[in-house]
């Protein structure tokens, strides 16, 4: 065993043990999450942007809405499509090249929750139906990993749509032409994201890259504007009992109310 990893394995136990004892290393409750910070409308190119800092958890979501054609079997909606990039500059452990394994886990989980809340009301997004639509891009860039990427990511993309505007327009003989003016993103409904993180049978909110490599397993939850839950994914290996899935959808209704009032009200 070499020295460094003599260190790690040492950090981790006490990480673990810190945990046990219901605080954490970096002085926080074991169901507090790090400061946030949100800054909208920073992309002048972009159609709408949000950037979130989580404690030291860097992200940039930039969003783009060009016209195609809309799915086969939707000729009335809109298209969304989110994607993610884990740019090299934010962790020694990303590549550059096409998406990995982790980068598609983040802009599926983060699809799932606008897409299953019906966050963005894709009807009005139709232009002809069944030829053309707006297309919304939703672009997520890791600027700096310390933990718990989705939540942030999830934040940033809630706001930056929130912060979209797209053209005015008006059709002539199945032309389109674009017009003066924008106009707001219909966005319906408000999903909110919070991954519950499992570590020596505690639950964790917002865990910080040190915390995720202890973690057995992970419940990302996100809860539309109901208060129903339309989207959970879980990562790990480790497993979740009956006991600590109701655990942890109750801390989830703990922290969306705050969570909302960052992203919706300020």
């Amino acid at each position: 065993m070499t020295f460094s990893t003599m260190i790690m394995r040492g950090r981790h136990k006490q990480i673990a043990q810190s945990i046990l004892s219901g605080k954490r290393l970096d002085g926080r409750g074991l169901t507090d999450y790090r400061e946030i910070k949100l800054v909208t409308g920073i992309i002048e190119s972009a159609e709408g942007s949000a950037r979130v800092y989580l404690g030291k958890t860097d992200v940039i979501v930039g969003i783009k809405i060009g016209i195609g054609e809309p799915f086969p079997d939707l000729p009335n909606k809109g298209v969304l499509t989110v994607n993610s990039e884990f740019r090299p500059i934010a962790s020694p452990n990303f590549r550059a090249g096409p998406p990995g394994e982790k980068s598609i886990e983040l802009s599926r989980v983060v699809d799932r929750g606008i897409r299953e809340s019906s966050a963005v009301d894709l009807e009005k997004l139709c232009i002809i139906p069944g030829k053309k639509v707006f297309v919304i891009f939703i672009d997520i860039s890791i600027l700096n990993h310390d933990g718990n990427l989705i939540d942030a990511s999830a934040i940033a993309s809630l706001a930056a749509l929130l912060n979209t505007k797209f053209s005015n327009y008006e059709v002539e003989n199945d032309e389109i032409k674009i017009k003066t003016g924008y106009t707001q993103l219909p966005v319906l409904n408000h999903p909110i994201t919070v991954t519950v993180a499992k570590i020596e049978d505690k639950l964790v909110i917002d865990p910080s890259l040190e915390e995720e490599r202890v973690i057995g397993a992970k419940l990302t939850i996100t809860v539309e504007d109901s208060g129903n839950i339309c989207a959970i994914q879980k990562s790990g290996s480790d497993y979740f009992n009956k006991q600590l899935i109701l655990e942890a959808v109750k801390l989830t209704n703990e922290k969306i109310g705050d969570l909302r009032k960052i992203i919706v009200e300020d």
